[in-house]
């Protein structure tokens, strides 16, 4: 089977309550662009993510969730000099923090930051048709490009509230040589 693969550069994804503190008391985030999954947005608002060794400016993707968290490829990682490990959106138990810096304040996460596990995303009804499960880890082939690659330990995640697509950071992009949305095929 045929799946949509996009390409996830580093962003985050930020709580009500560090909202306020980064940008101020009445922020609420801005509409930039919508995504493929229903409901998840680009916005306007950047801000500094901050580790021991350097900094990058990176944008909040909306909207507002229980936990900040920080998804950043690997190189980004090296570059913030944080050892993140590799981990399902959410899953954040265990994880190094950093500092962000907005507009209006700061402040130091004690967890959140992960590279995020590749994974794909299924209604049920996509799910089955593919034969797949929540949970089940597959293999997805992508690139006609001369870089052709296997990704392995791809994780499916299914939900009603998703859009059939298969997310990788820019790192794993890179390898494969792949230049914006591309179809991958599912190998089980």
């Amino acid at each position: 089977m045929k799946i949509m693969v996009e390409t996830s550069a580093r962003h985050l994804h930020v709580s009500e309550k560090d909202l306020k503190i980064l940008f101020g008391e009445n922020a609420e985030l801005s509409f930039k662009k919508a995504l493929s999954q229903p409901g998840q947005f680009a916005t306007n608002e950047k801000v500094e993510v901050v580790g021991p060794k350097g900094s990058l400016k990176m944008s909040i993707l909306g909207p507002v969730r229980p936990e900040t968290q920080v998804e950043v490829a690997l190189t980004d990682a090296r570059k913030l000099g944080i050892n993140p490990p590799i981990r399902e959106s959410g899953c954040l138990e265990g994880t190094p923090g950093c500092k962000l810096i907005g507009p209006n304040g700061e402040v130091d996460i004690p967890y959140g930051v992960i590279a995020a596990q590749r994974h794909i995303h299924f209604t049920p009804e996509d799910a089955e048709k593919a034969g797949v499960q929540d949970k089940q880890i597959v293999s997805v082939k992508v690139g006609d490009n001369g870089r052709n690659l296997v990704f392995g330990d791809v994780i499916v995640r299914v939900s009603k509230n998703y859009a059939a697509a298969m997310h990788i950071d820019t790192d794993e992009s890179n390898a494969a040589g792949l230049t914006g949305t591309v179809d991958g095929e599912i190998i089980l």
